[in-house]
Order: structure tokens, then C-alpha cells, then sequence
């Protein structure tokens, strides 16, 4: 090998490369990378709602010695807890020895909602033989994607009594599963011609459910009678009880290694479990930091991050307010010396769609964790532009601590746009910036990422709160 020249060993000393993980790793790296993804594919088969996601957080939680919290409840250093927030969102925490009017809290908040089909209060109906579901699509959906693919059943339903019922069918290798209908090409020159976003209208995502009728002739709705004596005999439930439940329709697609290589994971759900796991795990994980961590798994992101389960709510503050209770300290001094990590994805450089993409500013496939200064739409409109000091903090703990990372913008300017819940927290004088795992085909039933940066983001997460 030829010895560089001297612009050369200038050049590489001045300038800025990304690094592809996997070029850099070594073989004990590698295994480390495989390892740590086979609990995160478990993670993302049992956990496909919010709820889903909450109860099995929880049990991560306990069985690492944390008891869930109260509103009101004393705190004390060393206490580890969690608030479980109407059993769709969760804060888990460690009250760390470090005097929080100086050190703050370390906060890593991400979100466990996800893209999906919502049934409408009054749902089931049948016609022309077969029996159906009537769906609201919740989160910003491409409407096409939901056809023709396998559909399972999620969330719970209240009856009339109080009791809440459980629901899950179609996860199981023996469950039926779900499906919307398409119109076969044949005769559909006109929905062709269409633009993709009107091709499958939002009213016509309706779940095909039955097509055996009721053995009774004087009954009128017989497939749907079908359908309701079979959820009755299973769960107990009548009609009227969908008036009281929440239950969706997600993909019944299982987590699968992609590619011969097996680098690249696809599933139901990357956004924003993705973040979600390493958050739970870097907590876990580093039960001796003198930190005080919080971890939060937000609800209604997808929507807006509204109401008593999203990051718009009062609960963070409300905890925080707590701990710096407990602790006879000011919890707007805590406030102000906090920091925050927004764990939530961004999406991956493909050259299959270059022309939206701005290739300097764009994450790289296994080039790590990706922070994003800023999200937002057109001239950088309902973001949190974290502060350069902030953005060179995170950037030095990156370095002391090996973590190969990466920056990004969302897109080209003007080509869209997104958010997160970073601003909502910045909102509290929190000092925010959004860090996590790019993803390819974002927001579509069956997502794509590396799982080098997977675990680059548990990494950068374990660096956070250590």
C-alpha cells in the first residue's frame, strides 16, 4: 500500500466521513450487535400497541427490582420506579445520588404508538355475503399499504359491567387472521390512474371478517350474527360493548432478519420501538449511575402527542415536580439543569427515492444512531432546534464513549416533513435534541433497519445516562 500524501493525511485529519459500524466493528462486536437484536425482535412481536408495549416495559422493569409509583408517594435516593399511565404510556426512573439542582435529570423519552387501523365505535355490518369491520386509520398512513395484507386484532373492550377484556387474535400460528380487500387489475384502470393517496379511500379500509351465515332463516344479519356469537363465546362480549373498547387492526407480519446477511431487521412497529427498547435497556442496564434517569414511553405521538397519555400532558412535569419534592429540592432549577434525548427515528437514505433526499445531510444505512438538530417542515416550523452547546455536550459523550454516530436532516428542504415530542419537552426549559435509528419505509406496515444502528442507539443511550 502506497503511504498517503501529505493533502491526503490533511484532508482525512480536517474533514468529516461517516463510518459504516460493521466496517469498524470487530467479530465480538458484530456477535454483540446479533445478540442484543434477537431480544428486541421478541420485543417487537409481543408489543404491537401502546398497551402492549407498557405491560411488557413493566415487566423488563420488575424483574430488575422496580415497583411501580404513585402521584404523592415519597421518593428517596436509590428508589427505582415506574408510573403506569392509564396502561398506555409509562415512566420508568432511577433517583441517582447526584444533587439534582445541579446535575438535573437525564431523560431519554420516546414514544410506543404506532401507524395503525382504529375500529369505529359501531363497527361490524355485513353485505353481499361477507362480513365486515368499519376502521379509522390512525397516524399518517399510506392508505394502499393496508390492502391485501394479514390483519390482527389488538386492544381491549369495557362491558357493561366495568370488566375489561383483552383482545388478540390473529398472532397465533392457529388464529385467523384479518384482510381489506383490493380491486383486482382487471378492472382497475380507473383506481390506476388515480393518485396513490386517493386510490384506496379512508372509508373504504373496511376488515373482512366472515362470510358463514347464522343457521337461523329468520335472522336478517346473519354473517354478522356469526361473527358476534363467536366473540361472545370467546370473550363474553356483545355489539354493544365495541361502544367501549379500543381496538385496532395491526399487521400480523412476525419480526424477520432481512437479506442473506441477516444485517437488517424488518417489522411491524420501528417507529418508534426502536428507540423504545434501547431506552428501556440503557436504564436497565446501568443500575449504577449516580444520575437521576427517566425514561418515558409516550402515547398519541403519531397524532400529535394530545391528551392525558402524550407528551402534551402535564405527567412529566408533574413527576419531576415529585422526585424534586422528595428530595427538598426546586423543581424549576431541576428543570433547567435537565437534558433530554427525544429517542425517536428519522428516515434512512434510499436510493431508490434519492430525488427526496439530500445526500450530505441524510442518515446512512449502519453508519449509527443519528441526532437531528432540528425536524420540523419547510423553513424549520413546529421543531426544537437544539442549542450548538447542547448539540457539542452529546457529541463529546459520544466520543469519550466509542459511539460511532451520525448526523440528519428528515429530507430535502421543502419536501416535507416531520415531528417529534422533542419541542413539547423543550417547552419545560429542558435542554432537548433528537437522537435515534434511521429507518427505511417509515411509517409502512412492514418497516426496515440495521441492526448495527439499533444498537449504536443503546449504546448512545447507555453513554447518556451513565
Amino acid at each position: 500500500m502506497s503511504e498517503k500524501s501529505i493533502g491526503q493525511e490533511i484532508f482525512d485529519k480536517l474533514s468529516y466521513k461517516k463510518k459504516n459500524i460493521f466496517e469498524e466493528a470487530t467479530p465480538e462486536k458484530v456477535k454483540a450487535i446479533f445478540d442484543y437484536n434477537v431480544g428486541y425482535a421478541a420485543f417487537l412481536d409481543a408489543a404491537k400497541t401502546e398497551r402492549e408495549a407498557t405491560a411488557y416495559a413493566i415487566k423488563m422493569a420488575e424483574a430488575k427490582g422496580y415497583t411501580e409509583y404513585k402521584l404523592g408517594e415519597e421518593l428517596k435516593v436509590g428508589d427505582k420506579k415506574y408510573l403506569n399511565q392509564h396502561g398506555k404510556s409509562l415512566i420508568l426512573f432511577k433517583v441517582g445520588e447526584n444533587d439534582l439542582e445541579c446535575d438535573g435529570i437525564r431523560i431519554l423519552a420516546a414514544h410506543i404508538d404506532s401507524p395503525r387501523l382504529d375500529l369505529k365505535q359501531v363497527p361490524m355490518y355485513e353485505e353481499a355475503g361477507m362480513g365486515f369491520l368499519k376502521t379509522h386509520y390512525y397516524g399518517g398512513v399510506k392508505k394502499y399499504q393496508w390492502t391485501a395484507i394479514p390483519l390482527a386484532l389488538h386492544g381491549v373492550m369495557v362491558t357493561a359491567d366495568g370488566s375489561v377484556v383483552e383482545v388478540n387474535i390473529g398472532e397465533d400460528d392457529s388464529d385467523p387472521v384479518f384482510y381489506i380487500n383490493d380491486l383486482l387489475p382487471h378492472l382497475g384502470q380507473k383506481q390506476g390512474a388515480e393518485p396513490l393517496s386517493s386510490a384506496i379511500s379512508g372509508e373504504s379500509l373496511n376488515i373482512l371478517i366472515g362470510g358463514l351465515p347464522y343457521d337461523d332463516k329468520d335472522v336478517s344479519d346473519k354473517i354478522k350474527l356469526t361473527a358476534l356469537s363467536i366473540l361472545n363465546e370467546k370473550y363474553g362480549v356483545t355489539e354493544e360493548d365495541f361502544l367501549s373498547a379500543e381496538l385496532s387492526l395491526v399487521p400480523a407480519f412476525k419480526a424477520r432478519d432481512i437479506g442473506f446477511d441477516r444485517a437488517l431487521i424488518a417489522a411491524y412497529g420501528h417507529d418508534d420501538r426502536v428507540c423504545s427498547y434501547p431506552a428501556v435497556t440503557a436504564l436497565l442496564d446501568n443500575d449504577d449511575t449516580k444520575h437521576t434517569v427517566m425514561v418515558v414511553l409516550a402515547d398519541k405521538e403519531e397524532i400529535g402527542s394530545v391528551g392525558v397519555t402524550g407528551m402534551q400532558s402535564d405527567i412529566l412535569v408533574d413527576v419531576m415536580k415529585e422526585i424534586s419534592r422528595s428530595l427538598g429540592k426546586n423543581e424549576v432549577v431541576v428543570r433547567s439543569k435537565s437534558k433530554c434525548l427525544s429517542a425517536d427515528v428519522t428516515a434512512c437514505y434510499d436510493p431508490n427515492f434519492a430525488d427526496v433526499y439530500e445526500r450530505r445531510n441524510s442518515a446512512m444505512i449502519s453508519c449509527g444512531t443519528t441526532m437531528s438538530k432540528y425536524t420540523g417542515a419547510r423553513g424549520k416550523s413546529s421543531t426544537n432546534d437544539a442549542s450548538a452547546e447542547f448539540v457539542g455536550f452529546i457529541r463529546k459523550l459520544f466520543r469519550d464513549n466509542g459511539v460511532i454516530w451520525q448526523t440528519a436532516e428528515l429530507g430535502k428542504v421543502d419536501a416535507g416533513g416531520g415531528g417529534t415530542v422533542a419541542m413539547y419537552i423543550a417547552n419545560h426549559n429542558i435542554e432537548t435534541v433528537d437522537l435515534g435509528v434511521p429507518v427505511i419505509s417509515m411509517h409502512a406496515p412492514y418497516e426496515v433497519v440495521s441492526k448495527a444502528d439499533v444498537y449504536s442507539t443503546y449504546e448512545a443511550f447507555c453513554a447518556f445516562v451513565k
